[in-house]
């Protein structure tokens, strides 16, 4: 990537913690939690954010308005989604799992905009 602004030395930067992350936590729940309904949750939310995660890492390259509020929907889907399934199983914090379909939703309107960039002149 010769794309070099600071901006996209965060972006990196952030793709690399989700993915970094994501590994450690599908670590977690194959091997560190016992509660099998648990396990397989965070196993999922760990694959959802590694794949995201990568996603973050290809629009990084991206320009247009479209690009970052997709790179921005992502980021904030990944932390509503992962981040709430992560609180219900690892934390115990059960109302947080009511967040997850919200950060899904966000994820999936980044997707879209995604598209949306490439049938635009927005890139």
């Amino acid at each position: 990537m010769s794309n070099s602004t600071p901006a996209s030395r965060l972006w990196r930067a952030i793709s690399a913690l989700f993915g970094l992350s994501a590994v450690a936590l599908a670590a977690i729940a194959a091997h560190a939690l016992p509660d099998m309904k648990a396990a397989q949750a965070v196993e999922r939310a760990a694959i959802m954010q590694l794949i995201h995660a990568v996603l973050l890492l290809y629009m990084t390259g991206l320009t247009g308005i479209l690009c970052r509020l997709a790179r921005w929907s992502t980021l904030v889907g990944i932390t509503l989604f992962c981040g709430g399934i992560y609180a219900k199983y690892l934390l115990g914090m059960a109302s947080a799992g009511s967040i997850a379909p919200i950060g899904g939703m966000t994820m999936m309107f980044g997707w879209l905009l995604i598209g949306l960039s490439s049938i635009t002149k927005d890139n």
